[in-house]
């Protein structure tokens, strides 16, 4: 945008509030608590939990579910990548976003049309009369106050907040994806811990019932451990049931009907663990990699440029128009010197009196601006959270999943002895039963808690923007 004249401040303002929302809180003036971005967000400098003392380059995100090291999750994501209805609907998008980009610049620039036309008239009683035509149109408006220019740049910014777009959905699907997986494979593993306890209750009810014949136990011990089995067997038409539902929202999020997954998610497999060897990037690095907040910085400035543009509008504009014909009353004479007709139009308009619209839709303008800046700020504070939030979840789900480990460990030895002094009647019945129950509940808990750790290294590298690629040569946050 050209420096306004003295008389007209607006616009240069303009280009500095425009130069200032450009720039995220990594450019902006450091404070003692971190970054300050122009919506007046503090950025902290490093992350409150999960911070390493030592430097290292930052793990590569863009294909984040490849360290997870496994083949299906890499297969899902690939699919639902290529197949899924919003990144199709998100790609229409952007090519519309695109196009409009393309018809704003070419309104910025000469206009040619060609035209013809052949006439017959006859007016009463007067002889019948021909006229054929023929000729150029050409037109221009002069960007003298850079309205146009501010529309083409609200048109650039908006384009480049699709592309950003499309990248956030990419983000969230494959997080979607992966995660669906991972709780996929978490029912699996926990429906084979049920069926694995239930077989354990079903020969300890074998065993009861001999000892009840043999008057070695009581009804009361049989009752028992009849109720203990049905319990358990009551857990697996609900995982069941939770398992073909995981296994329809993967087939849908592949682009496919509910179903169509059922041979290939049949088999059961371990939850895929990522490798604990993830390095953090800064804070401001990851608001540069998360594409929802490059989409909002884009919609800042999206909102400058239309600002600029409605300001333009309360000015002068001018049109240069002509016209290249030939006219004449017949086809033979068309092409003679005299059919010639030429024309030149140099017009200007301004508004005098429009009873302060034009003010007004400046001041809409800067309002819907304000909302572009506070929508910004909203996004960049849910992005840090976002990364705290996953930290903390891993590093809680990775103690809980260690003690969680220690008292599976300790309950299978515990439920063996358990049953071996059951069958030598050292002890009651009720020792077995409530060992069977803490080993089904710890067994079942670690195969939750490795579900859950799993699932909070997605969140993390949903977090930190992974999932694309962001492009280095548009202009984005870190500039």
């Amino acid at each position: 945008m050209p420096t306004a004249p003295p008389s007209r401040p607006r616009p240069g303002a303009l280009l500095l509030t425009l130069c200032a929302a450009a720039l995220l809180g990594a450019c902006a003036t450091p404070n003692a608590a971190g970054s300050l971005d122009p919506t007046g967000v503090v950025v902290p400098t490093a992350w409150s939990a999960g911070a390493s003392s030592t430097p290292s380059p930052a793990t590569p995100l863009a294909n984040w579910w490849q360290r997870f090291n496994d083949p299906t999750l890499t297969a899902l994501v690939t699919q639902s990548l290529q197949a899924n209805p919003g990144v199709r609907s998100a790609q229409a998008a952007l090519q519309q976003a695109r196009a409009q980009r393309d018809v704003q610049q070419a309104n910025n620039g000469p206009s040619l049309s060609a035209s013809g036309s052949a006439q017959r008239s006859r007016s009463g009683t007067a002889d019948t009369s021909n006229r054929f035509q023929a000729g150029f149109d050409a037109s221009w408006e002069p960007d003298i106050f850079g309205g146009n220019r501010a529309s083409l740049a609200a048109s650039e910014a908006e384009a480049r907040a699709s592309e950003t777009g499309l990248a956030d959905v990419q983000v969230s699907l494959a997080a979607e994806v992966a995660a669906s997986l991972i709780e996929l494979r978490g029912l699996q593993s926990r429906l084979d811990i049920a069926q694995r306890n239930l077989a354990a209750q079903s020969e300890t009810l074998q065993i009861t019932r001999w000892r009840v014949q043999a008057g070695l136990a009581s009804s009361l011990d049989l009752e028992q451990a009849v109720a203990a089995q049905a319990q358990t067997q009551a857990q697996i038409p609900a995982l069941q049931t939770s398992l073909a539902q995981a296994r329809n929202s993967l087939s849908v999020l592949t682009g496919q009907a509910p179903g169509a997954l059922d041979a290939t998610l049949g088999a059961v497999a371990p939850v895929p663990q990522p490798p604990a060897d993830i390095a953090l990037s800064l804070p401001a690095e990851t608001l540069r990699q998360r594409p929802d907040v490059r989409t909002a910085e884009h919609r800042i400035s999206a909102a400058l440029a239309r600002v600029a543009a409605a300001d333009a509008a309360r000015y002068p504009s001018f049109r240069l128009s002509g016209s290249l014909g030939l006219s004449a009353l017949t086809l033979g004479t068309l092409t003679d010197g005299a059919s010639m007709v030429r024309s030149l139009l140099a017009s200007v308009s301004a508004p005098l009196l429009d009873g302060g619209a034009a003010k007004a839709q400046v001041r809409a303008q800067e309002a819907a601006l304000e909302q572009a800046r506070a929508s910004y700020a909203s996004t960049v504070l849910t992005a840090l959270q976002d990364v705290e939030d996953a930290l903390v979840a891993i590093q809680g789900d990775r103690e809980r999943l260690a003690r969680l480990q220690t008292a599976a460990d300790a309950a299978v030895n515990a439920e063996l002895l358990a049953r071996q002094r059951y069958q030598s009647g050292l002890i009651d019945f009720r020792t077995v039963l409530d060992t069977q129950r803490t080993l089904l509940s710890a067994q079942d808990s670690v195969a939750s808690a490795q579900t859950s750790l799993a699932t909070g290294h997605v969140r993390l590298y949903k977090a930190l923007g992974g999932g694309w690629t962001p492009d280095t040569a548009a202009p984005s946050a870190a500039r």
